[in-house]
């Protein structure tokens, strides 16, 4: 299982690169988190909610409602061009994380 202190600076990336094809929802994301990671990443419901509010007040998502469940209401998210080109800085700005850090880390030990 993944630290989330190691992750937490790129929640983002990975609640972006999500919607990038599809509008999609809160429970819906944290399930693909953890199915695409094969459960070595589990998103807290805090933390994903956090993220939602800070990529929305960047105007990098919008929220909208769409679908009723079980009388309820479901609030969606979709990427915008903002969000798009912020995905596109955070996957360079990975690139030269990994590229550093490996330049720390042994094969052997």
């Amino acid at each position: 299982m993944i630290s989330s202190d190691v992750i937490r600076g790129y929640n983002d990336t990975i609640i972006l690169y999500l919607l990038l094809d599809n509008d999609s929802y809160g429970y819906e994301i944290s399930k693909k988190i953890k199915n695409l990671s094969d459960e070595k990443y589990v998103i807290k419901e805090t933390t994903l909610y956090s993220a939602f509010n800070r990529l929305m007040k960047n105007n990098y998502i919008e929220s909208f409602y769409k679908d009723e469940t079980f009388g309820k209401r479901r609030t969606y998210y979709r990427i915008t061009q903002a969000g798009i080109d912020y995905y596109k800085e955070k996957c360079k700005e990975w690139e030269l994380t990994k590229e550093v850090i490996n330049r720390f880390v042994k094969e052997e030990y």
